[in-house]
């Protein structure tokens, strides 16, 4: 099997009911782990040593006993900062707010802690999470394992920096624009944004879910068997499915598919030469295997794409705006000018004419979705940026020009994953996102499967 601290859940879990390995010295792998990338990635906002020790000799007794909670008992997991867990302050990834700590766990932190899962500690994240970088005036500046001058992209940075350095094969972000996808496809690992709902959250709010980020879609699927669990606090949470995510992953053909191909929104910023190259290469190795694919024309644009800009705008400007003048200053720079330099004058008749333009792109994207049975694109157009740039345009008067790509589906509500496909001349991670219907988060994972499985021989993750 592969060292502890980078072993898939499957594989811990055999390990724990056969005794090869103990909860408790993979959690000290994991730890020893993080201490020798920490000082290269700043992935981590805090690192729970002793807590997860304590949880992890709890699970020991369990699996020894033959009683483990659930197959992912003893299997180390990081959070996002912004995902509460008790007694840990949640910034927000931002200076301007307190360390206050929490009083109760959100509901994904709530069903990993039920499951067993050994809590090692919370990821960091940009201010308010509304950039897709790994800046943020609270964490400093988190690096992509894959190259230290590189950005593992956002918000969910710190969770993508940290599964793809090996910190345990399970992580928790969450995504309202791309923020689980973009640090996917640019940390080379697998995550999936759920059907709104799908996931309880809590505060809920439109577009926010909550999903994992692991290195394979199996411990992807596994997570979800967790994940998924009700909660009452999400007014948005979908009924709960009686599904075992992992044992349907396996064994989707994709002959006889109906796959449309979107190469290009035309719209937001343009799509990298090789980063298109390796979406027609997952193409075509879908249509080898028997998919029909066709390219399709993008239903976003330009209007509807500044809708949802001026919609996170005018929000992010509100929130501020209520701040006093020296807390505001704690904040960063770029994030106060890319939410006021135009919203501090808008008027509710734009606000609203904004929003509306935002549900009109949802009815586009459900109406192309409808035509097939899934849709695969790039999932960011960019290959992985500048480390220490806040968004990769270097303007906050147009900060999001490349979210074109996935923030669609959170405002629609479908489910879609960013899976590896290839890697750049220079070595870099390339993702291509799958689509598919809404509430068919089992297809988006069985449609990733069957890509991990048809995609080109992977290099080893960074040592």
């Amino acid at each position: 099997m592969n060292r502890p601290s980078v072993a898939s859940s499957e594989e811990l879990a055999a390990a724990y009911a056969t005794g090869d390995l103990s909860p408790v010295e993979v959690t000290q792998a994991v730890i020893h782990r993080i201490d020798a990338w920490e000082p290269k990635i700043n992935a981590m906002f805090l690192v729970h040593r002793e807590s997860a020790l304590a949880a992890a000799r709890g699970s020991e007794k369990r699996w020894k006993r033959g009683e483990p909670l659930s197959p992912l008992d003893g299997v180390p997991i990081t959070i996002k900062e912004n995902i509460y867990t008790r007694g840990d302050p949640a910034p927000i990834g931002t200076a301007a707010n307190t360390d206050l700590p929490q009083a109760l766990d959100a509901p994904a932190a709530a069903r990993v802690r039920e499951a067993g899962c050994v809590i090692v500690g919370k990821t960091t994240m940009p201010d308010y999470g509304m950039l897709s970088s790994g800046m943020s005036s609270r964490h400093g500046v988190t690096r992509n394992p894959w190259r230290l001058d590189r950005n593992p992209s956002g918000s969910s940075s710190g969770a993508g920096a940290a599964c793809a350095a090996g910190y345990g094969p399970l992580h928790i972000g969450t995504d309202i624009g791309g923020s689980v996808r973009l640090p996917a496809t640019h940390c080379g690992i697998f995550g999936l944004k759920p059907s709104q709902g799908r996931v309880p959250v809590y505060p809920p709010y439109t577009g926010r879910v909550a999903g994992p980020m692991t290195r394979t879609v199996r411990d992807a699927a596994l997570l979800m068997n967790v994940l998924t669990g009700p909660d009452v606090r999400d007014f948005m949470s979908l009924p709960p499915q009686p599904m075992e995510y992992r044992m349907a992953v396996d064994g989707l053909s994709p002959k006889g598919l109906r796959i449309g191909l979107l190469l290009d929104m035309k719209t937001g910023l343009p799509v990298d030469a090789e980063v298109k190259a390796a979406a027609q290469a997952a193409a075509q190795a879908l249509h080898t295997a028997g998919a029909y694919v066709e390219v399709v024309e993008s239903f976003l644009t330009e209007e509807m794409l500044d809708g949802v800009c001026m919609f996170f705008e005018a929000r992010s400007c509100s929130d501020i705006s209520a701040l006093d003048e020296a807390t505001r200053a704690k904040i960063m720079p770029f994030i106060v000018e890319w939410c006021t330099w135009r919203a501090r004058d808008f008027t509710g008749g734009q606000v609203m004419a904004a929003f509306n333009r935002m549900m009109s792109m949802r009815e586009a994207a459900s109406r192309l979705v409808a035509e097939y049975d899934f849709l695969l694109s790039p999932t960011s157009p960019l290959l992985p940026y500048e480390a220490e740039v806040a968004s990769p345009t270097r303007d906050p008067h147009n900060a999001l020009a490349h979210i074109a790509f996935t923030v669609p589906w959170n405002m629609s509500e479908h489910p879609a994953a960013s899976i590896n496909w290839s890697f750049s001349r220079d070595g870099l991670p390339i993702g291509v996102q799958v689509i598919g219907q809404r509430f068919d988060d089992i297809g988006v994972l069985r449609l990733s499967r069957a890509l991990e499985t048809l995609r080109p021989a992977q290099p080893p993750f960074p040592e």
